[in-house]
């Protein structure tokens, strides 16, 4: 036989023999494959396998875990050892991690390329460190388990907003000529991601990492929860939101005209005062519990032995809010005050020095926003027109 007809035969032959059998993979095994051929080519661009480290590359940092787990598992390097040309499955495991073969599922899903987009550059459920420093401030809210107590504050703020009583200000900006920095007091008030916050408390000061002045604030969100964030985590969150503002103190001004005019008599000042006392019934409350009193003298010298007057519920006092009157009697004035908060007076009894028993009269159960409210109405003379709803805690048209 010659050899072209060997030739011909070798090749009728070859046509009659059965195709090769191609290697059949799981869609588990395909996955594995993928995830280390990214590992290959990262190695190929960089020239080194890579490694683990906060400063470097959060890529870099995915392929390193990566690495580690599939040289662990004994399944993963026989898959891919015709593969590894590199011999980067050799190599002992830099972290130490062990993974049992029975976690070869949770690492194929793992190696999902659910962190990877097509584009390398592009990144899918991962965040970064500031989004994750933001949700961790955000996640730390809880219940807010008195908010009733807070809930007619909010009320009555979000009311003075609409009614101008009140103004929101971007963080840390001027207004009508006015500086609102970036201090944070308590009582004071913010818009934070579309949420009202109110600052209820701050606790002692701490020494932050970096040398400088932090301490825990108790903030109420008006949603019902609460937070201990840090202060300045506030002030970072306020800063960074582009709606984030500033909620102003309601203005008051002088009573019955916007400035004292040539001719006035000036009558005195309206005083709002908030108990220090630790008493368990006055403590629980303070947020809420005011004097409100009406003087012809300099108030700290009204308030300068508190401590030691039954009238100033026995404790030291701190002022919150003055309002100054002109051409108006004072005592009808703090009658007329008196009598429209009287369903919100304190009832409790305070011992004297002397052992005896008094009831203060001038202590009411009232957010300051609805007293400055209430003083507004006097102003404008509407206040026959209006009544106090303890439930609310607020200012509602009489007869309804």
């Amino acid at each position: 036989m010659s050899k072209t007809d060997l030739e011909d035969l070798a090749n009728e032959l070859a046509e009659l023999a059965p195709p090769e059998k191609k290697v059949s993979r799981s869609p588990r095994e395909e996955r594995i494959i993928a995830g280390f051929e990214e590992i290959q080519r990262f190695v190929k661009e960089h020239g080194d396998i890579p490694r683990h480290g906060e400063e470097r590359d959060i890529f870099e940092r995915i392929y390193a875990v990566r690495l580690d787990r599939l040289r662990a598992m004994q399944e993963c390097r026989e898959l891919l050892e015709t593969l590894d040309d590199e011999n980067l499955l050799v190599v002992e495991s830099e972290s130490g991690i062990t993974t049992s073969t029975d976690e070869l599922d949770d690492l194929a899903a793992e190696l999902e390329p659910l962190e990877i987009a097509s584009d390398l550059t592009e990144l899918r459920h991962v965040r970064t460190n500031s989004e994750k420093k933001a949700a961790e401030e955000i996640a730390n809210r809880i219940p807010c388990k008195d908010f009733e107590q807070f809930k007619p504050m909010f009320d009555l703020v979000h009311a003075e907003i609409a009614d101008s009583v009140r103004k929101t200000v971007n963080y840390e900006k001027k207004d009508t000529g006015l500086e609102h920095d970036a201090s944070i007091s308590k009582g004071d008030w913010f818009i934070l991601e579309g949420q009202t916050v109110y600052v209820a408390d701050i606790g002692e000061v701490i020494k932050a990492p970096n040398g400088s002045s932090d301490a825990r604030l108790r903030a109420i969100y008006s949603n019902g929860t609460e937070s201990d964030i840090l202060k300045r985590s506030l002030q970072r969150a306020l800063y960074k939101d582009d709606t984030g503002r500033r909620i102003t103190e309601s203005s008051a001004g002088p009573l019955f005209g916007s400035a004292k005019e040539d001719d006035d008599a000036e009558s005195g000042t309206i005083y709002i005062l908030r108990s220090k006392s630790d008493h368990p019934e006055i403590a629980p409350n303070r947020n809420v519990l005011h004097k409100i009193g009406v003087t012809n003298s300099k108030i700290e010298t009204r308030i300068a032995n508190a401590k030691l007057d039954p009238t100033f519920l026995m404790a030291e006092v701190e002022i919150v809010a003055t309002y100054d009157l002109f051409n108006i009697n004072r005592v009808k004035l703090e009658n007329l005050i008196h009598r429209f908060f009287s369903a919100a007076r304190l009832d409790l009894a305070i011992t004297d020095r002397f052992g005896n028993p008094i009831k203060p009269r001038e202590w009411f159960l009232v957010p300051l926003p609805a007293i400055d409210s209430a003083v507004q109405k006097i102003q404008d003379g509407t206040i026959s027109e209006f009544e106090y709803e303890p439930a609310s805690a607020s200012l509602r048209k009489s007869g309804l």
